[in-house]
């Protein structure tokens, strides 16, 4: 069972993540939507399109940025569509 943990609080954890260059993508419904709050940041990846963000907020402590997702990837990343990643000290136990 895959876990993403940030300030000892597990935000998401599932047996189906999805494991892209090297960053485990857990899906939408295995994220504890309580500690995720939308963003306004927006990236660029040549092959997997638009990322879209969310702040990770535990106890009062918010993480700018920490969680992303694909909400229209590319077709060659159409697997991880609405999938969620995280970093910024998000630790990922698999």
């Amino acid at each position: 069972m895959a876990k993403a943990i940030w300030k000892g609080t597990i935000l998401a954890e599932s047996n189906q993540t999805r494991v892209v260059e090297g960053n485990h993508y857990f899906p939408p419904n295995s994220i504890k939507k309580e500690y995720f709050q939308t963003s306004e940041n927006h990236t660029i990846c040549p092959w997997k399109g638009m990322a879209s963000y969310y702040d990770v907020e535990v106890d009062g402590q918010v993480n700018k940025n920490a969680a992303w997702y694909y909400p229209s990837p590319k077709p060659a990343a159409k697997d991880i569509s609405g999938y969620v990643a995280f970093w910024k000290g998000v630790q990922v136990e698999a």
